[in-house]
């Protein structure tokens, strides 16, 4: 499933597709019989930010940290399988010039959402690590 409309979704609607996507895929990998290659191919630069802008919020917004950058962590690891240290990566990316104009959206989706859908986001990234 492409996830093209993050534009025209606030970032907590677009981390909770993300977020239930990547719960459904493993789900399905683990009711299978074959093996089922289940990452994300075409991820776009809109959702790196969406989940990048989740790096700046949620800290401020969860109870327990260490839990929420542990399933972010994780988040990040399966959009960015092939970066070793993926959250680094992603960190890197958010840095460079050609991102910056999509993080800028992303940061202001989330304004959009506020405070109540972006803390129910982060929670739910904090228990994707289980």
């Amino acid at each position: 499933m492409k996830f093209n409309l993050i534009k025209t979704f606030a970032i907590g609607l677009t981390a909770s597709t993300l977020l239930f996507s990547t719960a459904y895929a493993k789900e399905q990998k683990n009711t299978d019989e074959e093996n089922i290659d289940v990452t994300q191919q075409n991820i776009t630069n809109e959702e790196l930010a969406a989940i990048y802008v989740l790096s700046e919020i949620c800290p401020k917004l969860v109870q327990d940290k260490n839990q929420f950058e542990q399933g972010y962590s994780k988040l990040v690891q399966e959009y960015m399988p092939n970066q070793q240290n993926s959250v680094e990566a992603l960190e890197k990316l958010s840095k460079e010039k050609s991102f910056k104009s999509v993080l800028k959206e992303a940061k202001q989706d989330a304004k959009k959402a506020g405070e109540k859908e972006n803390t129910a986001v982060c929670e739910d990234v904090s228990g994707y690590n289980s």
